[in-house]
């Protein structure tokens, strides 16, 4: 039976993560490989991704957003 889990060395022993589904008192292999953690990434911001995607738009996109999105009337500039 092979089992595959992860485990902490605590400078004396091996603590898995899981029970293991063996018997007390049972003989095992022990292949040992370190795991490296995954750098941490930092979450981009949302203007970071919206300047990404270079989106176009019509100039007064973010006034008349209502018109486009639902075809509202348009607002007239003051």
């Amino acid at each position: 039976m092979i089992q595959t889990v992860e485990a902490v060395f605590d400078g004396n022993t091996l603590r898995p993560a899981v029970p293991l589904n063996l018997e007390a008192g049972t003989r095992v292999r022990i292949i040992v490989e370190s795991v490296v953690p995954e750098p941490s990434k930092k979450p981009r911001s949302f203007l970071e991704t919206a300047k990404s995607l270079q989106l176009q738009g019509a100039p007064d996109w973010s006034t008349n957003l209502d018109h486009y999105l639902y075809g509202d009337e348009i607002q007239e500039n003051d």
